[in-house]
């Protein structure tokens, strides 16, 4: 049994694979507790204010949606603790969310009266490029998300 799933994603305009990066850039932040979303979400900033050179200016904020979204899906959904990861390349950014629970996220019909969600997923899905799930060693998973940058 093949234990990574692929998810395809739209393809948005991409940024050349030549264009100039911070070379080996990369944020790894951890948590355990309801902070963490807000550590995660500092971290993102940090790490998208530090890109060079930033093609879309819009790249920040949907960095900082996609692992808000992650983190609080882990933090709620897979066990209570978190493994960011932020890394870059040419024409990508990359986040990666480790946790402890090897259920993998569902999609499911959102709560329009607010009280359960349903959201998060699906826009995940949208505002990234290319998405796996990866089981892990100790049964947890991480997922891996990029963005065109």
């Amino acid at each position: 049994m093949n234990d990574t799933e692929t998810l395809s994603t739209p393809a948005p305009v991409t940024a050349p694979a030549t264009a100039p990066v911070t070379a080996g850039m990369t944020a790894v932040v951890e948590g355990a507790d309801a902070s963490g979303v807000r550590d995660a979400r500092r971290a993102a900033q940090a790490f998208a204010e530090q890109l060079h050179p930033v093609r879309d200016p819009a790249l920040a904020d949907t960095l900082v949606l996609v692992v808000c979204e992650l983190v609080t899906n882990a933090l709620r959904h897979g066990g209570g603790r978190y493994r960011l990861e932020l890394s870059a390349a040419p024409g990508s950014v990359t986040v990666s969310v480790s946790d402890p629970s090897p259920v993998r996220p569902r999609e499911r019909t959102p709560d329009l009266n607010g009280e359960s969600g349903g959201f998060g997923w699906p826009m995940i899905r949208l505002l990234t490029r290319h998405i796996t799930i990866t089981s892990g060693p100790g049964g947890g998973k991480t997922i891996r998300a990029r963005l065109s940058r």
